[in-house]
C-alpha cells in the first residue's frame, strides 16, 4: 500500500543547538545510523509540554546536560519542517507522521567537556564533539540539511 505524505502531519519536536564559549556547536553521532550521521540534539514534544521545556528535557535526556549548565540565548522565529524520504515513510514513527515540524532553541554552554555525558539511560549518540557551523551543516543527512542551515541562519551571530 503506497503511503499519502500529504495526508499525515507534521511531528511536533524541538531542537537544541548548544553552543560553547567559543561559538562552536554540540554534534553528536547516531548510534542508530551505519554512515556517519551527526546531529544536533532534538526530539518529540510531549503531550501538555511547552517547546522549551521540551527542548531542556532533550538536551538532558541525550547529553546529559541539566539546565543550570546552560543560558537560553534565543529560538527560531517560527516552526521550521522537513518530511521523510519516502523510504523512511511508514518506517519511522510508526508510520504516523510525514516529517517534522521543528522549534529550534540556541543555548550556550556554562560547564566543561567532562560534564557532557551521552551515556544516558536511552542513548542516541555514540561519540560527541564540538563543530562549527559548515561542519554542522555538512555532517547532517541530506533530508535535514535545509532545516540545518535554516537554523544556522537564525543563529548565525553567536557561532565561531
Amino acid at each position: 500500500m503506497k503511503i499519502d505524505p500529504e495526508a499525515l502531519p507534521y511531528r511536533p519536536c524541538v531542537g537544541v543547538m548548544l553552543i560553547n564559549a567559543e561559538g562552536l556547536i554540540f554534534a553528536g553521532q547516531r548510534l542508530d545510523n551505519p554512515v556517519a550521521a551527526w546531529q544536533m540534539p532534538q526530539g518529540g514534544i510531549d503531550d501538555g509540554e511547552k517547546p522549551r521545556e521540551a527542548a531542556l528535557r532533550e538536551l538532558w535526556e541525550e547529553t546529559g546536560v541539566t539546565a543550570d549548565l546552560v543560558d537560553f540565548i534565543g529560538k527560531t522565529h517560527g516552526w521550521v519542517t522537513y518530511d521523510l524520504p519516502v523510504e523512511l515513510l511508514g518506517r519511522v514513527w510508526g508510520g504516523k507522521y510525514r516529517g517534522q515540524r521543528q522549534k529550534w532553541f540556541l543555548y550556550r554552554y556554562l560547564g566543561t567537556d567532562a560534564q557532557v555525558n551521552i551515556a544516558t539511560k536511552h542513548p542516541e549518540f555514540s561519540e560527541w564533539r564540538w563543530v562549527g557551523a559548515d561542519e554542522m551543516i555538512a555532517s547532517i543527512v541530506p533530508f535535514k540539511r535545509a532545516v540545518y542551515e535554516e537554523v544556522v541562519r537564525s543563529f548565525r551571530a553567536y557561532l565561531a
